[in-house]
């Protein structure tokens, strides 16, 4: 008889395009679901495993991290990927890009991506890819490579990066780019982007091929955050905010939306939408411009935090963190359905690059970013329970939804011939976030303390056991994804 690899049984099976959570037993054979029923004999199978009833969620699908941005990426890859199983997270999705941080290179994607691509392998725990960002116009000839050759099928556009800094005021941006004098990085550049893709595009009409922004205009940064740092009144993450206003994210949505029509670049991502004003843009673009297919992305930051968060200066990160109405405006438009996944923009930034040495509690001179993907899950479901959010919706939007969309066929679902890619988690299970208990190098967490209801207790990649109840088990496993069904 050909045995099963693996049995789990008693698995509270969660899947995103179901109404109902339905006890089940899982075999898996060659690191795919292959049998699924309510009662599989445990005679079939070399390994049997009792998940007593957990909830089982498909493989998490971050599909918005930063690896390397603040140390080596072969270091970072190693520590953070541990992080991400810790929450569930099986598929981790990363931007990367050439330009100051990250490796510290200019230049091309030939040269820079084969040393991405060698420097991640055998360090992640977790399943990987990268989404890429053409900073330079020779990097805009290079997409169709990219794809071609590696499987990269998204691409990035930082709207605020031509003449904003990182973390702040910024005259220096040719520099921090790498690219030469002459060069922009303005709309125009983005415009051409999105030609450029649109073309591929029409080259490979039904793969995964799509385009995402983060959205903040430079001249509005420029200018409110030389009226707040004269505003005594105003400090903090409640400065921070003022200075990167939320109609400078609904102009930029705006302005991105009109280029995708006249480009016809149709699959939008607009990411890490922080504030009512950036989702009331995004549905009124949606609205205008029908045939461009928008997604929406919140962060669970965003979600969890807000302008008042006791840790202050930690949770700094851009497009900052909002007052609590605009929190509110979130969770309503993740609950109406109006956005489509929800990531952790996990950018691990350690406490002592972080915090400026010479003034630790100032805003401004504190580094943008932080890490949280192994706060994804349990923050959501927690959080998202709360308010009426089911747990299929929950697999929906952070298993399904980017999987679907970033050309992951075999990820999102626990379904047969899937990858078998699960996370137990224990739903009535509350526990305090110490950042001392977080796998990650960080050393510290803006989500210090905050009470959170549903812990992940085990997490399967490709059916192999990487996380047990605290411990990450074995050494790496995680395999870089091309997207694209060539290769």
């Amino acid at each position: 008889m050909n045995l099963l690899d693996k049995l789990i049984k008693n698995v509270r099976v969660v899947r995103p395009n179901q109404s109902e959570v339905e006890c089940l037993d899982l075999g898996i054979k060659d690191g795919k679901f292959v049998q699924i029923s309510p009662e599989i004999s445990a005679d079939q199978a070399k390994e049997v495993l009792d998940a007593q009833n957990l909830l089982g969620f498909p493989g998490v699908v971050d599909a918005h991290m930063h690896i390397g941005i603040y140390r080596p990426l072969e270091q970072d890859a190693i520590a953070e990927s541990k992080a991400a199983a810790m929450g569930g997270v099986t598929t981790s999705l990363n931007y990367m890009r050439t330009g100051q941080y990250y490796l510290n290179k200019g230049g091309s994607y030939k040269d820079f991506f084969p040393e991405v691509l060698s420097l991640s392998e055998g360090n992640f725990f977790v399943d990987y890819s990268y989404h890429i960002a053409p900073i330079s116009a020779q990097h805009i000839d290079e997409m169709q490579w990219l794809f071609e050759q590696h499987g990269v099928a998204s691409f990035k556009i930082f709207m605020f990066y031509g003449g904003y800094g990182l973390h702040g005021l910024s005259d220096q941006q040719n520099l921090f780019l790498m690219i030469n004098k002459e060069e922009r990085y303005d709309f125009a550049h983005f415009e051409f982007i999105m030609r450029g893709l649109s073309k591929l595009r029409e080259r490979y009409p039904n793969e995964a091929i799509s385009l995402s922004l983060h959205c903040e205009v430079a001249d509005i940064l420029n200018a409110y955050t030389k009226i707040v740092q004269q505003d005594s009144s105003l400090t903090g993450l409640s400065a921070y905010s003022a200075a990167r206003p939320p109609h400078s994210e609904g102009l930029a949505i705006c302005i991105a939306s009109y280029l995708a029509h006249e480009t016809n670049c149709v699959n939008i991502n607009l990411l890490h939408l922080s504030s009512r004003k950036a989702i009331e843009a995004a549905l009124m673009m949606q609205t205008i411009f029908p045939h461009i297919n928008f997604k929406r992305e919140v962060t669970v930051g965003h979600l969890l935090l807000d302008v008042e968060t006791p840790t202050g200066k930690w949770a700094k990160v851009n497009p900052p963190i909002r007052p609590r109405s605009d929190v509110e405006a979130l969770w309503n438009a993740v609950i109406q359905g109006q956005i489509d996944w929800i990531v952790s923009d996990h950018a691990c930034c350690s406490a002592e690059k972080k915090a400026s040495l010479q003034d630790p509690e100032n805003i401004w001179l504190a580094k943008a970013g932080f890490g949280g993907t192994e706060y994804l899950l349990s923050g959501v479901v927690s959080e998202g329970s709360k308010r009426g959010l089911s747990y299929n919706q929950i697999a929906k939007l952070l298993c399904w939804n980017p999987a679907q969309r970033f050309g992951l066929s075999q990820k999102g679902d626990i379904a047969i011939e899937y990858d078998a890619d699960l996370v137990l988690v224990d739903p009535n299970e509350t526990f305090v976030v110490h950042a001392a208990e977080s796998l990650s190098q960080q050393g510290y967490t803006p989500f210090e303390g905050m009470e959170l209801t549903g812990r992940v207790k085990q997490t399967f990649l490709r059916g192999n056991l990487i996380y047990d109840r605290g411990q990450i088990l074995g050494n790496p496993q995680g395999h870089y994804l091309p997207r694209s069904r060539n290769l």
